[in-house]
């Protein structure tokens, strides 16, 4: 599903991964960090796929609140995991939307 955002500009974090051969609990824990990034002042929603390279985007309204999302006790056990177990390798990147448009049939 396609995120509904306001009009700019907000933030957008893009988490681009690949997993290794270690997914035991991966799963549960995606869910739950989608559940809980949902729960946090100032998300403003996200998209999420995984064809082999997964790519996740979550929508921010400022840097302060992508900042306490990075820094939240349950998110970080997350990171911690993901190191350790279930990521190949990671890239995180953070940018400021200044522009969105977009369609929808009728």
């Amino acid at each position: 599903m396609i995120a509904q955002t306001p009009q700019p500009p907000y933030y957008a974090v893009i988490f681009t991964n690949e997993l290794s051969a270690h997914t035991e609990g991966y799963e549960e824990m995606a869910h739950r960090m989608t559940e809980l990034a949902l729960q946090q002042k100032g998300c403003l929603g996200y998209e999420s796929v995984r064809n082999g390279l997964g790519i996740t985007i979550s929508y921010w309204e400022t840097l302060d609140d992508i900042h306490h999302w990075k820094s939240n006790a349950e998110h970080m056990v997350a990171q911690q995991q993901g190191r350790d177990i279930w990521y190949k390798h990671y890239k995180t990147r953070i940018c400021k939307v200044e522009r969105d448009y977009g369609y929808e049939h009728p």
